[in-house]
């Protein structure tokens, strides 16, 4: 276990947790309520989304740039959570002395396995002390510590999901990095890993070029041409040649490539880059899935849903199409890892971290 992790373990409680995302993208924070067991009972509550203040976003990316100090951005940060839980329990109609746990994923500001490094910010403690409930957080350490990637951390959760779907049956999240998650039955089988870039170099070229968050429905990208030697020259990192496990930092691409590129060429070919490299993802799984589920916020750029339909040749639908709620899905995650943290129920495996053992993991910080 790593130090000061949670040492109790709970068995046959039901808690009701409450999961927080901000995770690599610039965009807000999700936070989402999930009652389980940490095993395979669950039952989604309310989620919402609070979006960054334009200001607060600038400061949150000078600090990823390393130009602002982190500290006074990680305290506001950790406040606008504890404004988030404010907001979703007021719609839930629910009190704070009602939820048993917090699971706080924080910001990734740095992620590299290779020098077993990892690094969300966030405070756990002044989280805890602004809303009286336990939190759980920096759940990633615990694994890269001892030799693992870290991410993704999110398959068990997808397991405890798909339980009925036809199997084997491939998650994709398309966050600012997309990670795949292969299912075909029980935990031995998971296998789990980044794919490549998600969104997040399509929305840095937007908000270079033209001021804006995101490429809307991907209209930028769809009016464009994709550069065939920019686009080989991305494909050619040696990530992509490299069996998973494995993961990324949302940093690790050169886009030199595309600098020289149009505006509407560029995120062309930046999209493409997104959907070309969860195709190679293809050739590190055992069996080919009968179906792609999508989560994220890729699964709204209608551009990029039809254009990784085409490259992958079988259905490629968004997860509503089996009623799970792509918003709220990793936020409600990570209530879940808080559970399983609680009760020292492993939160990463060898098939999804390529850890050696499967391996409990975070820091609590009980409320005052």
């Amino acid at each position: 276990m790593h130090p000061n992790a949670i040492t109790v373990g709970f068995m046959n409680k039901n808690f009701l947790a409450l999961g927080l995302m901000s995770g690599t993208s610039l965009d807000g924070i999700d936070a989402a309520l999930l009652r389980t067991d940490g095993e395979n009972f669950v039952e989604p509550g309310e989620f919402l989304n609070l979006p960054y203040a334009p200001k607060f976003r600038e400061r949150l990316r000078s600090v990823l740039k390393g130009t602002e100090p982190i500290e006074p951005v990680e305290r506001e940060l950790t406040l606008l959570h504890a404004k988030a839980i404010d907001l979703l329990l007021t719609r839930a109609m629910l009190k704070f002395s009602e939820v048993d746990l917090i699971g706080f994923h924080g910001h990734t500001v740095f992620h590299n396995p290779a020098q077993l490094r990892t690094y969300q910010i966030g405070d756990g403690a002044l989280l805890a002390s602004e809303t009286g409930i336990d939190v759980v957080c920096d759940l990633r350490s615990n694994d890269v510590a001892h030799g693992g990637q870290g991410a993704p951390l999110v398959p068990l959760y997808h397991k405890a999901l798909a339980g009925e779907l036809a199997m084997p049956v491939a998650i994709l999240n398309i966050g600012g990095i997309a990670n795949v998650t292969y299912i075909n039955g029980d935990e031995v089988s998971l296998i789990a890993f980044d794919t490549g870039p998600g969104g997040a170099l399509i929305d840095d070229w937007m908000y270079q070029k033209m001021g804006k968050p995101f490429d809307d429905d991907g209209g930028v990208a769809s009016s464009g041409s994709v550069s065939k030697y920019a686009l080989s020259q991305l494909l050619s990192a040696p990530y992509f040649d490299r069996s998973p496990p494995k993961s990324l930092d949302r940093d690790e691409f050169d886009i030199t490539p595309i600098r020289a590129l149009s505006i509407k060429d560029g995120a062309a070919t930046l999209t493409a880059f997104t959907y070309y490299s969860i195709t190679r993802a293809v050739d590190h799984l055992p069996n080919l899935p009968k179906m792609w589920l999508v989560t994220g916020g890729g699964r709204k750029n209608g551009f990029l849903m039809r254009k990784l339909s085409e490259a992958l040749k079988v259905p490629v639908e968004p997860v509503e199409m089996v009623g799970w709620d792509g918003d709220a899905l990793e936020a409600q995650a990570f209530s879940y890892l808080a559970v399983r943290s609680k009760r020292r129920l492993s939160i990463t495996l060898p098939g999804t971290t390529g850890i050696k053992k499967p391996m409990s993991g975070g820091i609590f910080h009980p409320k005052p």
